[in-house]
């Protein structure tokens, strides 16, 4: 570290500057308070070891000028008459801490290692907050994602619900912490639950915690996602997918601002802001019963919409660059760059996974090529649906014998017959990407003998 020795004894200066040089630091010294101010104005320090009697400005008002240019230095106060209410004042004044002459120079090193972890420390906490800073980002600068930007600017401020819509993977827990993060809340709790990720009869217990012999494995109280966001934010992600009957409950959990523990009796009160998400039609699902409408319009206080990234392709390759550094930063596999036709081909493909699935593809890239630039080829190689789709057509048009009905079923034989692969036959994920009817869609995959 970077230490100043500031007293007026130049065999103190010298004594100490020999210790802490052999302990590997760097040193200077002066012998009075106005020296020390003009040297931190000039250089940065790390750690100053200030003696308390100076000539001139004492070591208190030279501390307190000290902390006043730069809060975050560490002062380590020295005295050879020291008393305890000089101490407090010390303390007061923002010293680390305060040590009686003649110095003990094995205490000297341990604070001043203590010192040095606490720096490596805050600075291993700065690189993770920008970290993540970077990840939440949203990024984009197509219309769409201004408007987003701009709805939650206005959104945030309030204590109103927010719902949010998008298809999966387009980044609905992303908008949900940037509204959290620009409301008055922001210094309390974000906590998620995914409604979708857990069993029905899990998700009750998550939310409103349970007590003691609740149930088999029940071994402690364990509180709920209500009381550990209190004074925060609950982001209930996927909403749609939560049951007719724990949705019943958290009507009533909402409309009481209190909840009670599975398996207890007494109710708690919370302080919280609900955000959820859900990539299902709502209104259908109300339509079909398998949503409340009363709740629906609990929680559809701001609606938000998240464009899916085919709908803003101008974003792609904005997109492709930030993950393309993020990953390469996070792997280590040193910085790589986009080769010619390489974001050509990641704008060609349709994206049914949206900004998750161009996120995922990237990591791919990076981690299976060994080359530092990643060629349009290699794109083409991990997303074989943009060259099966291109093929496709031309097969299609190319067919000289056929009428344009002809080609047209041929056409759509390929594309269903690629998307039942790449959704492993789930019928319900591939009417949602194809936005289709699901029974118009069983009866086409049962037409080409598909399913």
């Amino acid at each position: 570290m970077h230490v100043l020795i500031v007293d007026d004894e130049p065999r103190i200066r010298s004594s100490l500057m020999a210790l802490l040089k052999d302990d590997g630091h760097a040193v200077l010294s002066c012998g009075s308070g106005e020296q020390a101010l003009e040297m931190a104005a000039k250089k940065t320090f790390d750690v100053l070891m200030l003696d308390v009697l100076l000539p001139g400005m004492d070591g208190l008002e030279t501390l307190a000028q000290l902390k006043k240019n730069d809060p975050g230095i560490q002062v380590i106060m020295m005295s050879g008459q020291a008393d305890i209410a000089m101490a407090v004042k010390a303390t007061r004044l923002g010293a680390r801490n305060f040590f009686e002459k003649p110095l003990n120079p094995d205490h000297v090193l341990l604070e001043l290692k203590h010192v040095q972890e606490r720096l490596v420390l805050e600075s291993r906490v700065r690189s993770l907050e920008s970290m993540i800073d970077r990840e939440e980002t949203l990024i984009g600068g197509s219309v769409q994602m201004n408007r987003l930007r701009d709805a939650i600017a206005r959104a945030a401020p309030s204590e109103g619900r927010v719902l949010i819509f998008g298809e999966n993977g387009t980044g609905k827990e992303l908008v949900a912490r940037a509204v959290h993060r620009q409301s008055e809340r922001n210094e309390e709790p974000f906590v998620s639950l995914n409604c979708a990720a857990l069993p029905k009869d899990l998700v009750e217990s998550e939310l409103f915690g349970y007590e003691k012999g609740a149930f088999t494995g029940a071994v402690r109280r364990k509180p709920g996602r209500f009381e550990t966001a209190d004074g925060g934010t609950l982001f209930l992600d996927e909403v749609g997918d939560m049951g007719l009957e724990t949705q019943a409950k958290l009507l009533r959990v909402l409309e009481e601002s209190e909840a009670v523990r599975v398996g207890g009796e007494t109710p708690y009160r919370f302080d919280v802001r609900i955000i959820a998400a859900t990539n299902k039609n709502l209104d259908r699902e109300i339509e079909s019963g398998r949503f409340r409408e009363d709740l629906y319009y609990r929680l559809n206080v701001i609606p938000l919409m998240i464009p899916p990234l085919r709908d803003r392709r101008d974003d792609i390759p904005l997109l492709a660059d930030h993950f393309l550094n993020q990953i390469c930063e996070k792997t280590g596999k040193g910085m790589k760059k986009w080769g010619m036709g390489a974001k050509e081909a990641l704008l060609a493909y349709h994206w049914p996974g949206n900004v998750r699935e161009l996120r995922n593809t990237i990591e791919r890239l990076v981690i299976m090529s060994d080359k530092v630039t990643i060629d349009a080829g290699e794109v083409r190689e991990v997303l074989p649906a943009v060259s099966q789709d291109r093929t496709a057509i031309e097969d299609a048009a190319g067919s000289g014998d056929l009428s344009l009905r002809e080609r047209l079923q041929r056409y759509e034989r390929r594309v269903l017959e690629e998307g039942y692969a790449r959704t492993k036959g789930n019928v319900s994920m591939l009417a949602r990407m194809l936005k289709i009817d699901r029974a118009n869609l069983h009866r086409k995959l049962k037409t080409y003998g598909i399913k």
